[in-house]
């Protein structure tokens, strides 16, 4: 990532030692610390979500369910940063609410520091939302646009009451403000009156405000100007060895998954077909829909560009209401045989820490 990024004021000592961007890349992946990233944090098994389709006015009847995310398992060490990708319907969302419980899942089990959230009620899961923080995608839509900056962020402590009186609390929301290197000031502004970049530099500071341990980042950046998300990435990877944070990425911008992630996880029509450390993926992708996703993304030179062979994936996603039998992905794999139409691939472990769901690999 080569795009500079203007220092904020505060004094910071993340900032004042910054890295070239290649290096950076390099210290993304490496463990954030020997005795923290051997413990789970995070620990999804078996999840589904269906959402039912009903027909009918005053008698509504179920006659389908949309298979938004449709058995999955992955894990999330503390302190790494997991980075879940695919095309737009793919369930990389719905994943992300799933774990926040914000759906009730169909089934499956989600457990947050051996605490299974699935068997938890509004009540039991108060104590787990403070250490349990989202950014939302959009920042326009995401702040109450009747609310003060300095009032969006400061609520949440007030709802958990980490902080003593109001006094702290505003205290606490100018620290933020400069750690996401916005001006103090600007709390009392509301949210019309600043920019993309800005308004989700503020989702962060109240992402942060009540100290979490882990984050779920869902499209951070995609709604924001390329400059822009360099400055919020930097930002996310600052703030994550400074705090010790733990991220679950969700993306569809793989150069910006490759520069902030450890592991990457590959989903395509709710299911995980792919999950290796990220070099590893990048380097040697080993399914077909993987490989064709690397393939499209393009080169900034326009005479290698015009060189590359690309490799397509023909036909049309399936509808997740009817998903394919067997394999999801054989009705677009190029290297499907008649096994995959009726046998569902296992996912399992190619290389050491390099799991696929497919046959023919």
């Amino acid at each position: 990532m080569s795009t500079a990024r203007s220092k904020p004021k505060a004094k910071r000592k993340t900032a004042a030692k910054r890295r070239a961007p290649a290096k950076r890349r390099a210290a993304a992946r490496r463990p954030a610390a020997k005795q923290t990233r051997d413990e789970t944090l995070v620990k999804v098994r078996g999840l589904k979500m269906y959402f039912p389709v009903t027909e009918g006015v005053l008698v509504p009847k179920v006659v389908a369910h949309v298979k938004a995310v449709d058995g999955i398992s992955f894990d999330i060490m503390r302190g790494e940063t997991l980075g879940l990708v695919g095309e737009s319907g793919c369930g990389k969302t719905t994943t992300g609410r799933c774990i926040l419980q914000l759906e009730q899942v169909t089934d499956g089990d989600i457990f947050y520091d051996s605490v299974n959230l699935t068997t938890l009620d509004v009540n039991g899961m108060r104590p787990l939302r403070q250490r349990i923080q989202v950014i939302f995608q959009d920042p326009y839509s995401s702040l109450n646009p009747r609310m003060k900056i300095g009032d969006i962020i400061s609520e949440p402590m007030m709802v958990h009451k980490t902080e003593p009186d109001q006094a702290a609390c505003d205290k606490r929301v100018a620290e933020l403000l400069e750690v996401c290197g916005l001006n103090p000031k600007f709390s009392d502004r509301y949210p019309h009156e600043m920019s993309g970049g800005q308004r989700q530099r503020v989702g962060i500071a109240r992402a942060l405000s009540v100290k979490p341990e882990f984050i779920i980042c869902d499209e951070a950046v995609s709604a924001l100007d390329v400059s822009i998300q360099a400055q919020v990435i930097n930002l996310l990877e600052d703030l994550r060895d400074e705090y010790n944070l733990t991220y679950l990425f969700i993306a569809h911008d793989l150069s910006v998954v490759r520069h902030l992630c450890h592991r990457v996880a590959v989903m395509y029509l709710g299911n995980i077909v792919e999950l290796a450390e990220c070099d590893e993926l990048y380097d040697n992708p080993l399914h077909p829909y993987t490989q064709a996703l690397l393939n499209a993304v393009p080169i900034p030179d326009p005479t290698i560009e015009s060189k590359r062979a690309h490799q397509t994936i023909k036909g049309e996603i399936p509808s997740p209401i009817n998903p394919p039998s067997g394999c999801v992905f054989h009705p677009r794999c190029p290297i499907a045989v008649d096994a995959c139409k009726e046998n569902v691939p296992e996912f399992r472990e190619i290389r050491p820490g390099h799991w696929a769901a497919c046959s023919e690999i």
